[in-house]
């Protein structure tokens, strides 16, 4: 009683969350319970790749078809994006069309949500990749005509009037933007000063696999297939200014990236998130291959301030397994994937725990000032692994492939709760 009880108290600040775009996580005075709350809805089928919350109102997308009520009484048709009550978790009317996956969304103003996918139709007109949808309705939202040239969106932002997208394509409505462009949100016109030249010589594609903003929007972090930014080199990851007209490349960098994991990757970061107060990041990275000194399935944080050559401030290493998603609260930073183990630099995938590793399944806490393991353990059924975390005042919530979260029967999304 008292998990249901929790979700339907002092929501005043989630309310502000429709007002105000999504930058970096939000602080939680303490981790969050082990404990999920009770009423949220199930996914029954493939994964769930991302989280939002306008007003009261939590939006998800993925690749996916069905989905159940929390008391698993009734099933809906919903095919990949649907919506939910944060505060009582009933699956909302909402429901556009939408033909192939949502990988990521970000809050519009006006009660309305952005998609980004490998979609080619929103309610069987053509908007690829891209779209603006209203809460209420499901319909498009008029005016924003914004689409992609190929591929997919795989990062969304909102700060103010502008909208960061990241992803495969290399233009967006019909102007060249490789991988990363900044749009209009009103209209889905194309930043024409924003333009931050991203190569990747040598790779088969250029991609920004994933981005976070600051929370002034001043400063935006990539991640992805990426070696280059205009003539400057920067291996897997970059840092911009973005509080003034043009996609100004910071001096900040790192090398900490370029030493190679297993075959196959042309990049091995999944995820990025800045701190609540924006003094540093973490990153989440996968690579399947255990090294006490390669940053290959591991987390690590690195200091925002200052420029030139930064080396990470602490490294967390599974020993072989990945790691997909990150969470940052102040009091926490959140990791999750199909990890066996944290703390494990010596361990492998195959020949089990090293020195030292702790069995933290599917998902893990860590401390942000030492990046050691935490105490918390809730475990989860560890699939492919976790996609998204998304932190509302109320909690951590969780999409992922499986259906346990907490030793309980969670169908690809949950919350654990704050307190």
């Amino acid at each position: 009683m008292r998990r249901r009880l929790f979700a339907a108290a002092a929501l005043s600040c989630a309310a502000l969350l429709g007002a105000t775009p999504a930058a970096a996580d939000l602080a939680h005075p303490s981790v969050v319970s082990a404990n999920p709350v009770d009423h949220t809805p199930h996914v029954l089928d493939g994964t769930v790749w991302a989280v939002t919350v306008v007003g009261d109102t939590v939006v998800v997308g993925g690749s996916f078809t069905k989905v159940q009520a929390g008391d698993r009484k009734l099933t809906y048709n919903r095919r990949n994006i649907f919506a939910y009550g944060l505060r009582d978790g009933v699956v909302r009317p909402f429901a556009p069309e939408v033909d192939a996956p949502v990988y990521a969304l970000a809050p519009g103003a006006d009660n309305s949500v952005y998609l980004g996918g490998s979609f080619k139709t929103v309610n069987k007109a053509a908007q690829r990749g891209l779209a603006r949808v209203s809460l209420g309705d499901g319909d498009r939202v008029a005016g924003f005509t914004a689409k992609i040239n190929w591929g997919d969106v795989r990062a969304m932002a909102a700060h103010g009037s502008r909208l960061y997208i990241g992803g495969t394509f290399s233009a967006v409505n019909g102007t060249t933007r490789v991988g990363l462009a900044r749009l209009h949100t009103a209209s889905g016109a194309v930043d024409a000063g924003f333009d931050a030249k991203l190569s990747a010589p040598g790779l088969s594609r250029t991609r920004v696999e994933h981005f976070d903003l600051s929370p002034d929007g001043k400063r935006l972090v990539i991640i992805g297939a990426l070696l280059k930014v205009g003539a400057v080199s920067r291996t897997q990851i970059a840092m911009f200014d973005t509080s003034g007209a043009a996609a100004t490349v910071l001096s900040w960098y790192t090398d900490a990236y370029k030493p190679k994991c297993m075959e196959g990757f042309d990049t091995y970061l999944r995820q990025v998130k800045f701190s609540p107060d924006g003094r540093y990041f973490v990153v989440a990275a996968t690579g399947r291959a255990s090294s006490p000194t390669k940053l290959c399935d591991s987390a690590a944080r690195f200091e925002t301030a200052g420029g030139g050559k930064h080396n990470p401030t602490w490294v967390q290493r599974t020993g072989g397994d990945s790691l997909y998603a990150v969470a940052v609260t102040g009091s926490a930073v959140y990791v999750g994937g199909h990890q066996r183990y944290l703390d494990n630099p010596y361990g492998s995938d195959a020949d089990g725990p090293g020195p030292g590793a702790v069995s933290r399944v599917g998902i893990g806490a860590l401390n942000p000032s030492t990046g050691r393991a935490l105490a918390w353990n809730p475990t989860r059924k560890r699939g492919v692994g976790v996609r998204a975390f998304h932190v509302v005042p109320q909690g951590l919530i969780v999409g992922s492939d499986t259906d346990q979260l907490g030793k309980e029967y969670h169908g690809r999304i949950g919350m654990f709760p704050l307190g």
